[in-house]
């Protein structure tokens, strides 16, 4: 995932959370494509040994995030109001400069001072929302026309801030808790005990009142294995909830993610050979616009849904369509640079003969250096991780090495200024899965992420095609 650039960042990477620090200004946040929301972090701390102590030892540990430290609670609330209001008032100062009819012609001594005090104000608010947005932390969970959801967008931020405006005196807020565990403390307790518990903690602690409906306030907590997070959401609405799509099919931000490993640029031949609603190749021509992109199904329904995404994106002279079947395409042998696709799941996709005759099919179009980047279930990576295959040693770094010298590390590369932290748990799983899967023919495997899709996983495959495949 991108991270909005500043003078210094400590990122953290852990199983579908990524913590960073940043001074970034709110509008470069909601640019952030692969996270689902971002919140402003309370509580970062290590699992509850849960199996080693009793269920009212557990109640006491849950009441401590609240009890141990509540000026902490009190210091992030009062920078979420503040980042709020200088948003709003960015926002303001924008739209004033925005209308120059307003300035009257003649009264160039006036106009001229009016306009350094906006910039002496737009660079004192800069300063100070740096100051404070240095201690954002982010947790993932991934048209040109104002479209309804776009309003929707915009009225749940006026009233983010209206809220944070009328909340000045902590003691007046409404609050709702949010709560998610799994792992060993899943095993002893349910979400609605854990939130029930911090719920009675916040309003002994601070006197809020709950309010289940209409809140100032939502607090997130997370229970795992590997963490115990509280934190708050900045913005009400998703991330992941595009403005620029009317129909969802696959989650914006998996999209998103496949198509930032693509290796996508400029002139090249990118084909979503399974389309659906079209959102990968949304999310992509976002992203790349100086692309061809093509998009393929069989359902006409899927096609149509396709149509209106496109559409109500402006990108429908972006994307051609065509209904046609994967293992049909219409296309010359290594005529395709990039191949991004989400493989169908479900009881009535036959994995074995099918799967093969798809890849089959992809490894024919794709030119010999191209890319796949594929969405596999489980029970896809299981089928392909058993099937033939010659296997491809690591190098001395861990990657695979194809025939063409590519190598492809799971972990990011080290940028100069950013300390960067991948949980070993993170990094094992992800090799392991790509240890495991052998090249089909061509198709030689270099990088894997395992990804949540809410009940259940999936693996995000990228290929490379080491050599011609003679079909």
């Amino acid at each position: 995932m991108h991270i909005p650039s500043c003078q210094s960042q400590k990122v953290e990477y852990i199983l579908g959370k990524v913590f960073f620090t940043t001074c970034s200004d709110l509008n470069m946040l909601k640019k952030l494509k692969s996270a689902e929301r971002l919140f402003l972090l309370i509580k970062k701390q290590f699992p509850f040994n849960v199996p080693s102590v009793s269920k009212g030892k557990i109640f006491s540990e849950v009441q401590r995030l609240i009890n141990d430290d509540p000026e902490s609670w009190l210091n992030v609330i009062s920078i979420w109001k503040n980042l709020l209001e200088l948003d709003a008032k960015k926002e303001n100062l924008s739209q004033r400069d925005a209308n120059p009819q307003k300035i009257k012609l003649g009264k160039n001594d006036t106009i001229i001072g009016k306009k350094l005090k906006t910039e002496q104000m737009q660079e004192t608010e800069e300063n100070r929302e740096c100051q404070l947005e240095k201690q954002i932390e982010e947790t993932l969970e991934q048209g040109d026309s104002l479209t309804k959801r776009e309003k929707f967008q915009e009225e749940e931020f006026q009233n983010d801030v209206g809220k944070a405006v009328d909340t000045h005196n902590e003691n007046n807020l409404t609050f709702r808790v949010s709560c998610r565990c799994s792992g060993a403390i899943a095993k002893t307790f349910t979400a609605q005990e854990i939130g029930r518990i911090v719920g009675i903690a916040l309003m002994k602690q601070f006197g809020w009142k709950a309010d289940l409906r209409n809140p100032n306030l939502e607090i997130f907590i997370h229970l795992s294995d590997i963490y115990s997070v509280v934190g708050i959401p900045v913005f009400r609405v998703p991330l992941a909830s595009r403005a620029y799509i009317r129909t969802t099919g696959l989650r914006s931000t998996i999209a998103w993610a496949m198509a930032s490993v693509a290796e996508i640029e400029a002139g090249m031949f990118v084909l979503d050979p399974m389309c659906g609603f079209g959102t990968i190749l949304l999310e992509a021509a976002k992203e790349w616009p100086d692309v061809y992109y093509v998009g393929a199904d069989v359902s006409t329904s899927q096609l149509l849904g396709a149509s209106d995404n496109l559409k109500a994106a402006g990108l429908k002279d972006k994307i051609e369509l065509l209904k046609v079947s994967v293992i049909e395409l219409p296309l010359p042998s290594e005529s395709v640079d990039v191949i991004i696709s989400d493989i169908p799941f479900g009881k009535k996709f036959k994995l074995g003969k099918d799967i093969r005759s798809i890849l089959q099919e992809l490894e024919r179009v794709l030119r010999v250096g191209g890319t796949v980047v594929l969405l596999l279930s489980e029970a896809h990576h299981r089928r392909l991780k058993d099937g033939e295959g010659r296997s491809i040693p690591l190098n001395s770094k861990g990657c695979h090495t194809d025939e063409l010298g590519v190598a492809k590390c799971l972990i990011p590369k080290e940028k100069t200024g950013i300390a960067k932290t991948v949980s070993p748990s993170l990094e094992s799983s992800n090799q392991e899965c790509l240890d495991k899967m052998p090249p089909f023919g061509s198709l030689v495997p270099v990088e894997c992420y395992k990804v949540s899709l809410g009940k259940t996983d999936a693996f995000i495959y990228k290929y490379k095609k080491s050599h011609s495949s003679g079909l």
